[in-house]
């Protein structure tokens, strides 16, 4: 039997990069703990039909006005809900009377730039700590598994890396190849029990800015710490 092979981008590959035609072999596995894939993890588990990542606010009001009945503009500029939008990056807002059967067009900071990264692998699912088992269930019978963590800004972002080497740690276990140094980076920096899922995403730097914004972020970030809330991944 082939061993999986198993890749890992620590943040975003550059538009001409993440345009590799090797990904259509690939399952995708985009990861923003803090906090699209966490949301929108809660948001396809309470019903919503559909999600489009998009890189610019402007064309998810556009396509929300397209359909107003069916289509939500979701997402975040700098952690806050954009003018214009019906919700924002908060879990705790995709409530079933909100999202079910409404496709999101959802434009993050950061989370939809790794989202639209994994566009041309065959499956793509949204990761984070709160469905991290469930996802390695997905992931089963795969050849080969491209991970791209948000990052904040273009920037290295702990918690994704370490959500990222939670999967590889995993995989790795049960025989997996884990190609090149980043994913020996993340595999290393993978929390053991959920005691070390809780004290790395609330001691991130972007746990911490999230947190200063108010209370309702600190619960956001409260609940990202969660591992294994939901028992299924989901394709986006």
């Amino acid at each position: 039997m082939t061993a999986v092979r198993v890749r890992v981008a620590l943040v975003p590959p550059a538009a001409r990069a993440a345009r590799d035609p090797g990904a259509v072999r690939a399952c995708g596995v985009a990861i923003d703990v803090l906090r699209a894939t966490t949301t929108l993890t809660a948001a396809l588990a309470n019903g919503a039909r559909a999600v489009v990542p998009l890189a610019d606010t402007t064309e998810a009001i556009a396509l929300r006005d397209r359909d107003p009945g069916g289509t939500l503009a979701c997402g975040e500029r700098d952690g806050r809900i954009v003018p214009g939008f019906d919700l924002g990056n908060s879990p705790f807002e995709y409530v079933p009377a909100r999202v079910a059967g409404r496709t999101l067009a959802f434009a993050s900071t950061n989370g939809s730039l790794a989202l639209r990264a994994i566009a041309g692998c065959r499956r793509r699912l949204a990761a984070a700590f709160v469905n991290a088992t469930a996802v390695l269930r997905a992931l089963d019978g795969e050849d080969e598994v491209r991970i791209v963590c948000a990052g904040k800004l273009g920037r290295f972002a702990l918690e994704d890396a370490a959500c990222a080497g939670w999967l590889c740690a995993a995989l790795a276990a049960r025989g997996a190849r884990l190609e090149g140094a980043a994913a020996r980076l993340a595999a290393a920096l993978a929390p053991r029990d959920a005691a070390g899922v809780r004290a790395v995403v609330e001691g991130a730097s972007h746990g911490r800015y999230l947190r200063a914004l108010g209370p309702e972020y600190a619960a956001d970030v409260d609940f990202c710490a969660r591992l294994d809330v939901y028992e299924r991944a989901f394709e986006i």
